[in-house]
């Protein structure tokens, strides 16, 4: 079953409670710095364990000590609220 597909509005509205995100190409998109490569790839770990138990996995890349995620849920065709939802736990494992 496809999940709901967010408005504009309520897209702008969630970004306003996820700091540091933003809307690219119709997706939830932030960079991430950390110290080194081991940092980043611990970051992933965590990352990847929280949406694995969501069901819900992110687009990413990660280059040394950077980690670039875009969120969107592909039969949706949209941000919906399971992307601000892991954008959020995402922003929490972050610090």
């Amino acid at each position: 079953m496809a999940r709901k597909r967010l408005s504009e509005g309520e897209i702008e509205a969630a970004l306003r409670a996820l700091p540091g995100w933003s809307l690219a190409a119709g997706k939830l998109h932030r960079e991430f710095r950390f110290a080194d490569f081991s940092a980043a790839f611990g970051f992933m770990t965590r990352v990847a364990l929280a949406a694995e138990a969501a069901d819900h996995h992110p687009d990413w890349s990660n280059v040394w000590n950077r980690v670039v995620i875009d969120l969107h849920t592909h039969d949706s065709g949209g941000v919906t609220e399971s992307d601000v939802a892991l954008a959020k736990r995402i922003g929490e494992l972050a610090n």
